[in-house]
């Protein structure tokens, strides 16, 4: 895949084997998959090498230490990748699937049955594992997979696509059920976000700059991955020694994902009581915080936040902290500075659980357990293609259901509409 090659050649390549994808039977599509994986796991030096490559020049940019981890690849990360396509290939197709069925007084047999989407185009920043994750999930549910990674992850992505391309080939499969756009230019990135012709549906996965870049250019379909500041919100009733286990796990497992907790919600009964214990469980982490909160910490511990904090991803090892009065109050700073992906609460009152969860607006909401799971993997997907924080056709982790539309088989026996 040259740089040099057009775009609408690339797309229309992509279109070609979107049409073999749509009547590939399982069995053909689960062994493209593990042998993918298999290969993956085979060219583990190569692909390494290539990695360890864009992530050297992405630190010798400035890139921030963060970034830098998002974009690199370890031993551990390519078994995940291969192992995601495994646990995908085992997965139940959704092509065909029926979703519901019904006759209606005229006799007419009607069934509405899943079908892919066609051109599935993802737009993604540094994260080259998105490439196979990606790819494995489009090819499942029958779409060809169009990817236009970013300059940093450039080398890594091109030895992923190629090692699959050629998985897929010799399982029978069309290579270009896999394409990647090689020119990284912003120029480009307009000119794929505008295939109208080619593209069925795209799906952004990258950081505030990315989704601006969609709203203003795209005039395809797409499904926003949008932001994800997410909170932790510990109520009155909580089990303080699970909310630092869940807080700390939130916040740092890994930071510089969407589904790490960026805000510390926190009800001013048990303030006194958790934020000394939980700023000592988060050493390491800027904390700041509200008047409240700096009473109970101190200024040396904590920096005062300020408006724009508490709608901030950081994305990093900053946490703002906000201590509220009731749950009501903990339920509008949520839904008011949150980015609708996914909210916690932690809480030993059923009632107060059932109402954050009905209340709160967010693609997940989770009671007593960290936001790191809101993941497709974790949600049993296998993989994710990304989480949707929009209202339309998909919310959350998507998977291969999302993947899919609907379309409505119709069966008579030569009736007329009179």
């Amino acid at each position: 895949m040259s740089a040099d090659t057009p775009m609408a050649e690339l797309a229309d390549r992509a279109k070609t084997a979107a049409r073999v994808l749509a009547t590939a039977d399982t069995d053909t599509k689960n062994h493209a998959l593990r042998l993918a994986a298999d290969q993956l796991e085979q060219a583990r030096d190569d692909l390494l090498e290539a990695n360890q490559a864009d992530a050297e020049s992405a630190a010798a940019s400035g890139m921030s230490a963060t970034l830098v981890d998002r974009l690199r690849l370890t031993d551990s990360r390519l078994e995940a990748m291969a192992g995601g396509l495994r646990k995908v290939a085992g997965l139940a197709d959704p092509v065909g699937e029926i979703v519901g069925g019904w006759v209606v007084p005229s006799g007419l047999r009607i069934s509405q049955v899943r079908a892919p989407l066609g051109v599935v185009a993802i737009v993604y920043e540094s994260r080259p594992n998105v490439t196979s994750d990606a790819a494995g999930l489009c090819l499942k549910s029958g779409n060809a997979a169009f990817l236009r990674g970013s300059s940093s992850a450039l080398g890594s992505n091109l030895a992923i696509a190629g090692v699959m391309r050629d998985a897929y080939e010799k399982a029978g499969l069309p290579s270009d059920a896999l394409v990647l756009v090689a020119d990284t230019s912003h120029g480009a990135a307009a000119e794929f976000m505008q295939l109208r012709d080619s593209i069925d549906c795209l799906i952004p996965r990258g950081g505030p700059g990315l989704i601006a870049s969609i709203l203003e250019n795209a005039t395809v379909p797409y499904v926003i991955d949008g932001d994800g500041n997410c909170h932790v919100y510990v109520d009155a009733s909580a089990d303080l020694d699970m909310a630092r286990r869940i807080v700390v796990n939130a916040k740092t497992q890994r930071p510089s994902v969407c589904n790490a907790a960026e805000s510390l919600v926190v009800h001013r009964s048990v303030a006194q009581e958790l934020l000394p214990p939980l700023a000592d469980d988060l050493a390491g982490v800027e904390l700041v915080g509200d008047e409240s909160a700096r009473a109970i910490l101190g200024p040396d511990r904590i920096g005062e936040a300020t408006e724009a904090d508490y709608f901030t991803e950081f994305l990093d090892l900053k946490l703002s902290v906000k201590v509220v009065n009731s749950l009501d109050e903990a339920i509008a700073h949520v839904n008011e500075t949150g980015s609708g992906h996914s909210e916690a609460i932690i809480t030993a009152d059923l009632e107060a659980a059932d109402r954050f969860c009905t209340e709160v607006d967010a693609a997940a909401v989770l009671v007593n357990a960290s936001t790191r799971f809101v993941d497709g993997e974790e949600f049993g997907f296998g993989a994710e293609i990304g989480i949707s924080t929009q209202k339309l056709h998909a919310r959350g982790p998507m998977g291969l259901r999302q993947l899919t539309t609907t379309k409505y088989v119709v069966r008579g026996e030569g009736q007329v509409r009179g």
